[in-house]
């Protein structure tokens, strides 16, 4: 099957990885599509997980599965992509779902294009329950008109003033790793440098957990044996002091993670690194776009890719006027209003001195 829009987390060799390994994202089930004329042929793929096991909400809702990336725009045949989200609507229906929740989907791509028009058909539309914007890069521009496009003239020049610092100790290189044998070492370098920063002390760094870091590590050599998988890398003097984990589907790339030496702060290695990322891309004819991966307003990427993809979660009443639906919806908003009542305390609390 050719998706008509790529999502390298439903990569089957990444998928099954985080399936089997990651904490968290185990026990995904799948809705599928089968071709009308030949029936052992795939048209559509959406992993789901029931609500109960996704949210902790004990109603009848399915949930798309996220594969350890804020990405879950289904699969979808490109030469029947409305047949194909019909018929994962009408297995959600089938499995005894009052509702799908679809979390994390682009709602300006082809494949929420046929979702919808899929639901228009069925009598049936799609309710925002949140949405935000995050940034992307046109890889098919110039990459130093688009940089100075997205920063000021006294910005960059702050930028190659610290970049200058940066090599006080020794000639800095922007180094790519997508061979399989060079995976290895520098994965594993990426790792440790994640786990020595504040994703470290939050206990939240790949390398913490036996399941995670069982997943990246089976994950990353398989992908790049294939082309679609490369970790980049900021180094001086054979120490990294930033690293990104970069996952390719088809035209498109996907900023999964990020790391970076957090000692050479006032320097900014991240957004160094950004700005090798940014040319590396721009100059490789088999990315046209890449997906930062990230929240919306980002405090450091937002700033240097200023292309935005509309990502948002969709909540879907599988029958008209269904009274279960409808409280589904309302348990589900009172979740975001606790979500965003949160985010707001810790913003608060992040600007107190």
């Amino acid at each position: 099957m050719q998706a008509v829009e790529p999502n390298a987390c439903y990569l089957p060799l990444w998928a099954l990885a985080v399936a089997e390994h990651a904490r968290g994202r185990g026990g995904a089930l799948a809705l599928i599509a089968r071709d009308r004329s030949t029936p052992e042929r795939l048209t559509g793929l959406m992993p789901v997980r029931w609500a109960r096991q996704a949210l902790s909400l004990p109603v009848p809702l399915l949930v798309s599965w996220n594969a350890y990336a804020p990405f879950s725009v289904p699969l979808l045949d490109r030469d029947n992509a409305e047949h194909a989200a019909g018929a994962l609507i009408d297995a959600a229906r089938a499995a005894g779902a009052r509702a799908l929740l679809l979390q994390s989907v682009a709602t300006s791509g082809p494949a929420y294009a046929a979702i919808a028009a899929a639901l228009a058909q069925r009598g049936l539309s799609g309710r925002v329950m949140r949405s935000y914007r995050r940034a992307g890069l046109d890889a098919q521009a110039d990459a130093e008109a688009t940089l100075r496009a997205a920063l000021s003239i006294k910005k960059l020049k702050e930028l190659r003033r610290q970049r200058n610092r940066l090599e006080d100790n020794g000639a800095v290189m922007f180094e790519t790793a997508s061979a399989p044998d060079r995976i290895g070492p520098a994965l594993e370098a990426f790792l440790a440098l994640e786990a020595r920063g504040w994703k470290g002390h939050c206990g939240t760094a790949l390398i913490q957990h036996p399941g995670d870091a069982a997943f990246i590590r089976q994950a990353a050599p398989a992908l790049a044996a294939r082309g679609q998988f490369e970790v980049v890398s900021l180094c001086r003097n054979g120490e990294t002091l930033a690293a990104g984990l970069i996952l390719r589907d088809r035209g498109r790339a996907f900023f999964f993670k990020i790391a970076m030496d957090e000692n050479e702060a006032r320097t900014s290695p991240g957004v160094q690194l950004t700005l090798d990322l940014t040319r590396h891309l721009c100059a490789d004819p088999a990315v046209a776009f890449a997906d930062s991966s990230a929240d919306g307003e980002h405090p450091m990427i937002d700033h240097v890719w200023r292309e935005r993809i509309t990502i948002a979660d969709v909540l879907i009443a599988l029958s008209p006027r269904d009274p279960a639906a409808t409280v589904i919806q309302a348990l589900l908003s009172a979740r975001y209003r606790a979500i965003n009542f949160v985010k707001t305390l810790r913003r608060i609390r992040e600007r107190l001195p």
